[in-house]
């Protein structure tokens, strides 16, 4: 039984990562987290090597619970963390050595902000993306745990609520998230079927507008207005695949209208 653990100076942080099917992905980000004293692993019964690789790390604890959506899983994942700090990662983001250092810096600061956004840089292929309109993303990351909370409104791309004032890491963190055109297909749909539940919350009746006029200005918009031309085939294999995610939520906004 393999019993890794890694011996650096800790910083009281709880390290959140929720997972299903990560067993490529999942030791990299554990060791990316080498400064936490609580790393919590909560997957949705993964069917591959995930928990397992997880669990041979002494310092990571893993814990089982079935997905509902991503806002319920991160809230539950919160709700375990026995840190005033959270560290919240996907299990394909990694940390570079120089946002690692501004994590440990801010969190020993007496006074700070009570979440951070992080700026993001996307890799497909092991190329970067430049353009097709992740120049500007950002996300929550970091946060006071008693300050924020996901709202339960949105349940794909969900929303963190915070209680208090925000700021902005300097140092992005590096997104694995799309390896092959594949796996980001499948990313894609299922980010789709979560979105139909939004709009059937929402009561939103589909129309040709949704199912064509949509996806189409939303592929043109981040080809063309987000500069996804610039990125080359991997440009227009993301800007399509984003809008035919759109396409897949209505198809299933209806399905689900018709049952």
């Amino acid at each position: 039984m393999n019993t890794r653990s890694l011996q650096i100076n800790k910083v009281p942080i709880s390290a959140l990562i929720i997972t299903f099917n990560e067993e490529e992905n999942i030791e990299a980000v554990i060791n990316d987290l080498d400064f936490a004293t609580e790393i919590l692993v909560i997957d949705s019964f993964s069917t591959d090597q995930t928990t397992k690789i997880a669990a041979s790390f002494k310092n990571v604890k893993v814990i089982q619970h079935p997905f509902e959506n991503y806002a319920a899983q991160r809230n539950f994942a919160l709700s375990l963390a026995s840190n005033s700090w959270i560290l919240f990662l996907d299990a394909d983001e990694r940390l570079t050595p120089k946002l690692k250092e501004e994590i440990i810096q801010i969190t020993n600061k007496k006074e700070s902000h009570s979440a951070y956004y992080c700026y993001r840089t996307f890799m497909f292929k092991n190329t970067k993306l430049r353009f097709s309109g992740w120049q500007t993303d950002k996300i929550f990351r970091l946060f006071k745990k008693d300050e924020a909370h996901y709202t339960s409104q949105k349940i794909v791309h969900e929303k963190l609520i915070v209680n208090g004032t925000t700021g902005k890491l300097k140092n992005k963190l590096v997104h694995f998230s799309y390896k092959d055109y594949s796996s980001y297909q499948q990313k894609m749909i299922f980010y789709g079927q979560l979105k139909a539940k939004e709009e059937f919350n929402k009561g939103t009746r589909p129309t040709l507008f949704h199912f064509y006029i949509r996806p189409l200005y939303h592929f043109l918009y981040l080809y063309i207005i987000r500069l996804g031309i610039l990125d080359g085939s991997n440009g227009i294999t993301i800007c399509y695949l984003n809008a035919y995610s759109i396409y897949v939520r209505f198809q299933e906004l209806k399905k689900t209208q018709l049952n």
